[in-house]
């Protein structure tokens, strides 16, 4: 289980450093006047962090792969009328 965490932190840390990346570049093509071009990278910084908390959420799958459970009842015992009239 720990390599599993390791891994996804691992794939977290990575896609976080492709982020400030894409930042970096954003801020030089801004400064370079290249105002169209800024999307590309900024679009980039604005998407990553939601793709790599899915992928770092997106841990092992359950051991029980038997899928939906059968709805049961949860209802109260039935009382028996009484002989007595009560």
């Amino acid at each position: 289980m720990s390599e599993d965490i390791s891994y996804r932190q691992h794939r977290y840390l990575i896609m976080m450093g492709i982020r400030v990346l894409c930042f970096a570049v954003a801020i030089v093509l801004y400064a370079a006047h290249l105002r169209w071009l800024v999307l590309v990278p900024a679009v980039g910084a604005i998407f990553i962090p939601y793709i790599a908390v899915v992928f770092a959420n997106g841990g092992r799958e359950a051991d029980n792969v038997r899928g939906f459970m059968e709805h049961r009842m949860n209802l109260p015992a039935r009382r028996e009328p009484s002989d007595d009239g009560h």
